[in-house]
C-alpha cells in the first residue's frame, strides 16, 4: 500500500517543495512544482506552481507564480498569473502584478499593483466611450 503511494508521488510533477523554519537560502529557485516556504529565501523563486509563504517564512526578491498564499512577508515584485491571497498576518512591500487579489482585514499591502485582467478591461471600455462622447459633444456645440 506505502510502496502505491510513493510511485504515485514521484511521477507526479505537483510535489510540494518546503522551505522549513530555520532554513535560509540565498540564490535563485526554478521549479515546476509548489512551494511553501516557513524560512527566508533572498534571491528569486520561479515556478508554474502555487507559492505559499507561511506565518514565519520571508522572501526578499522576485517571485513569480500561477498561485500565492501569503501568511508571511514578501520584499521586491511579485508576478501571479492568478490569484493573490493575502492573509491577516501577511506583509507586502514593492511591486505587484497580478490576475485577482483577494485581501483578509489586518494585512499589511505597501506596494504599486497592476491587475492585468482589469487593465485590459478598461482600456476597451475608454475607447468605445470617447468615440460617443465626441460625437455628442459635436452635436451640442
Amino acid at each position: 500500500m506505502f510502496a502505491e503511494n510513493k510511485k504515485s508521488n514521484s511521477n507526479s510533477f505537483s510535489q510540494q517543495n518546503t522551505i522549513a523554519q530555520g532554513t535560509t537560502f540565498s540564490g535563485d529557485l526554478t521549479s515546476e512544482g509548489d512551494f511553501r516556504i516557513e524560512g527566508v529565501i533572498t534571491g528569486s523563486l520561479t515556478t508554474s506552481g502555487k507559492v505559499v509563504i507561511g506565518k514565519t517564512g520571508a522572501l526578499e526578491g522576485a517571485l513569480t507564480c500561477a498561485n500565492a498564499d501569503i501568511e508571511g512577508k514578501h520584499k521586491g515584485t511579485l508576478h501571479v498569473s492568478g490569484t493573490l491571497n493575502l492573509r491577516s498576518t501577511a506583509h507586502i512591500e514593492g511591486e505587484v502584478q497580478i490576475g485577482k487579489l483577494a485581501v483578509e482585514p489586518g494585512a499589511t499591502f505597501n506596494a504599486n499593483c497592476l491587475m492585468k485582467g482589469s487593465v485590459k478591461e478598461l482600456k476597451n471600455k475608454s475607447e468605445a466611450v470617447s468615440p460617443q462622447n465626441n460625437s455628442k459633444s459635436g452635436q451640442s456645440a
